[in-house]
């Protein structure tokens, strides 16, 4: 079987090349072709010796992913559905802005962390992406951009691991996913412009900080721990203590000078007035021992399976002005590709699932009743 060359950061394709007979150099110049010029031919490669591209035609591939359709909003959001095989689909979002272009990047196909929220956590897991599948959603869109715009210059200017699945839960193929989109010779993206999205894996977060330290964004969702056990199961193994502890510690490495808290405005759940400042009283404790974050308040895109409604926008501005007369920078995020399903949350693609999450979900739902019934009961005004 010959090699996806999608598979390897550059360190990995000079191992690759030195297995060939080739000087290491080499590699660097068969990167720029993968990933500055998009080549998908060998015989494209015209700086390359022949001898070398008779070598690579019988070694290697360049495997792209597989479209099953493309969704455009009317907003200018693109979304993609690409085939991994065996069954399974997943998602890859464009967020064109005036000032930057975003891709939104799946890691699994599926998610098995079961967020209460998210409809690829309703979905189930099937399996985790490869390095190849990662990179080539970036590799992929970018060059389509490229040409679909008319543009000779880069398209893509952040990526950020918020599609499909926990990024930090496939580690060992995310990391030379995430080296390949900051390299110079590859999408020579800054750290601040690759952004990791995790449910809170605090082991990997501190790995990542140690490997690869880029901009960090964590799914909170919750206050207090009965309610994110309910809205974030991972929380039932890493509780929030635990979590920003672990935020404090990446904060020395990480690119920017905050970490972004992800909170999704669930109606009558985590969005009244006594949240908000359990959340200030929370970051408070907490900034004493050096942690600085910013929220990014998520309107909840509904879908049936979940359950839950989307807090109203009165209600959200009122929630986001105690934070912010706390001092907390406090955004509201604004939707976009809604009217093609590609918006936060919404991303569910399709997977053979092997996790029995129909069941799981169900239960989930039955304790969360419960837990609301409890925390009436305490007085918390939800």
């Amino acid at each position: 079987m010959t090699a996806n060359l999608l598979d390897y950061d550059l360190e990995g394709l000079a191992a690759f090349c030195e297995r060939l007979g080739e000087k290491r150099f080499r590699a660097t110049q068969l990167f720029r072709w993968l990933h500055q010029k998009g080549a998908t031919d060998f015989a494209q490669m015209t700086d390359l010796a022949k001898s070398l591209r008779e070598k690579l035609a019988g070694a290697a591939h360049i495997q792209g992913p597989k479209v099953v359709s493309r969704h455009d909003s009317a907003d200018g959001t693109i979304k993609w559905l690409f085939d991994v095989g065996a069954g399974d689909v997943i998602e890859t979002v464009f967020i064109p802005e005036t000032d930057r272009g975003t891709l939104c990047i799946s890691s699994q196909a599926g998610c098995a962390v079961g967020c209460r929220f998210c409809s690829t956590g309703h979905q189930g897991f099937s399996r985790n992406l490869t390095t190849g599948e990662i990179i080539s959603q970036l590799w992929f869109a970018e060059h389509f951009l490229r040409q679909h715009l008319g543009r000779e210059d880069r398209v893509i200017s952040n990526v950020v691991m918020m599609g499909m699945g926990e990024p930090l839960q496939n580690y060992s193929q995310l990391l030379p996913a995430l080296k390949v989109m900051l390299d110079d010779h590859g999408y020579g993206l800054s750290r601040r412009r690759v952004t990791v999205s995790t449910s809170g894996v605090v082991p990997m977060i501190d790995r990542l900080a140690k490997d690869c330290p880029v901009a960090l964004a964590v799914s909170l969702h919750a206050p207090e721990d009965t309610l994110r056990d309910n809205l974030v199961p991972l929380n039932k193994k890493y509780p929030i203590a635990e979590l920003l502890q672990a935020c404090t510690r990446y904060q020395s490495s990480a690119p920017r000078d905050f970490i972004t808290f992800e909170y999704c405005m669930l109606d009558g759940v985590n969005d009244q007035p006594e949240h908000a400042r359990q959340l200030v009283s929370l970051v408070q404790a907490h900034a004493a021992q050096g942690l600085s974050c910013k929220f990014n308040l998520i309107p909840f895109n509904p879908f049936p399976a979940s359950g839950l409604k989307r807090s109203d926008m009165p209600q959200v501005s009122a929630f986001a002005k105690i934070l912010l007369d706390a001092g907390i920078v406090t955004t509201v995020r604004k939707t976009r590709g809604d009217d093609i399903d590609a918006a936060c949350g919404q991303l569910a693609g399709d997977v053979q699932d092997r996790t029995g999450v129909e069941q799981r979900m169900a239960a989930q739902r039955q304790g969360m009743l419960g837990g609301i019934k409890v925390v009436v009961a305490k007085g918390m005004g939800v």
